[in-house]
């Protein structure tokens, strides 16, 4: 006897980026030297400071559950740290800690959807909003981004996609893939957009303190008080402090969203790590934080100019420079119709492929992003792995031919 399984998980796609980092390391395994621009992962260890509070957490016995929306103190730290950075003030009751950001978007998505409820997604866009708008029953709406602008969807770009059925719109500044920012203008007219048709924001926040070029990162939610009652801001610990597996991330918001997340999230996660709650209270609230931060900021911003000079003077390809974040947007599409042996190069996909197979260097292919054209390339990693893998690139580009 067949059994079918869930059809809601038989269509969910897995993650490209991991999937393509995962092929990378596998690769190496196997004794080639990869490599990877693949992961969104900082390739820095936490910093000691919030090491040296986790073991005082193991040493105190802190070992058990804790309140399902997280422990008090963090959340204090939280609303701390949002009045101090963002101009937002919020009460510990409207703070609720997950198993990291992402899992912080899941379920901001499963307390707002109903199943049709549409969510406006500008594009290029990380790989995991589509499919957790689907799983949580909802359609995602993709809002193409503007080149032009630096993919970066204005009030005006977004309005034509929202319709009676236009839920929530996710905002994500700093951007992955692309590094875009959005500026107060813009985000002061989207929040009028957002008041006047009614829908809420989920505002991803997690490259906030890694900008470049003297941006400043606005929260939307801080642009005045109906906005303010109509947003979710998301956040966490893996980027700016290097803490990716400690799997904490946090939602602020409407009080009666956050009691239907904490809802969701006492059935199906218990709590975060007790532990690592601990330590994030040390990481937002101990006066070495803010330095050890710049000190990753700045290595990042000598690697975002390095490799972007270095893509440009390649042939065939360009690549933006980026405000925030660690990734690069390389434009592949002057080498697309060009050969590698028999194969075309017919979109970033196939380059992406041949790159890996041919040159040992790893990038995620636009069309995980929803954009074409393109090659999403994390500097997070060292100086060293960066010229090793642009010479790579530009070695594989000089190899492609071009037919009549």
């Amino acid at each position: 006897m067949s059994l079918e399984l869930s059809r809601v998980c038989g269509a969910i796609a897995p993650s490209p980026t991991l999937n393509i980092d995962a092929k990378a390391k596998e690769l190496r395994a196997g004794g080639r030297d990869v490599i990877s621009f693949c992961a969104g992962e900082p390739d820095f260890v936490t910093p000691a400071y919030i090491r040296d509070a986790a073991h005082e957490a193991l040493d105190l016995g802190l070992t058990k559950y804790t309140p399902s929306s997280g422990t008090p103190e963090l959340r204090r730290a939280i609303c701390a740290k949002l009045q101090r950075d963002n101009g937002l003030t919020y009460a510990p009751a409207q703070v609720i800690v997950s198993n990291g950001a992402k899992f912080s978007l899941f379920a901001s998505l499963s307390a707002l959807l109903n199943p049709g409820d549409e969510v406006l997604i500008p594009t290029p866009c990380w790989v995991s909003y589509p499919e957790m708008t689907r799983i949580a029953g909802g359609v995602p709406v993709f809002v193409p981004g503007d080149a032009r602008k630096g993919y970066v969807a204005e009030a005006c770009d977004i309005e034509p996609y929202v319709t009676a059925k236009t839920k929530a719109l996710i905002l994500n500044t700093p951007n992955n893939p692309n590094g875009c920012v959005w500026n107060r203008k813009q985000l002061e007219d989207i929040a009028l957009l957002a008041v006047s048709r009614g829908f809420y924001v989920i505002s991803d926040e997690i490259y906030e303190k890694l900008i470049y070029d003297g941006e400043k990162h606005v929260s939307i939610a801080s642009l005045g008080e109906e906005i303010y009652a109509q947003t979710l801001v998301v956040n966490g610990f893996s980027k700016a402090y290097a803490m990716t597996g400690w799997r904490l991330g946090y939602t602020a918001g409407p009080m009666e969203i956050i009691k239907a997340m904490a809802s969701l999230q006492s059935q199906v996660a218990s709590c975060s790590n007790s532990i690592a709650q601990y330590a994030a209270v040390r990481a937002l609230t101990d006066p070495a934080g803010d330095a050890e931060i710049e000190k990753m900021r700045l290595c990042y911003d000598e690697r975002r100019r390095h490799i972007v000079e270095r893509l440009n003077a390649i042939p065939g390809l360009s690549c933006p420079t980026p405000k925030g974040a660690f990734y690069a947007m390389m434009d592949v599409s002057g080498v697309l119709g060009a050969y590698d042996g028999d194969t075309r190069m017919d979109c970033a996909a196939t380059f992406a492929e041949h790159l890996l197979e041919r040159a040992d260097v790893a990038v995620v292919p636009g069309n995980a992003f929803n954009a074409e054209g393109v090659c999403r390339m994390s500097y997070a990693t060292s100086m060293e792995n960066i010229d090793k893998g642009v010479d790579r690139i530009a070695a594989f580009v000089a190899g492609l031919k071009k037919r009549d």
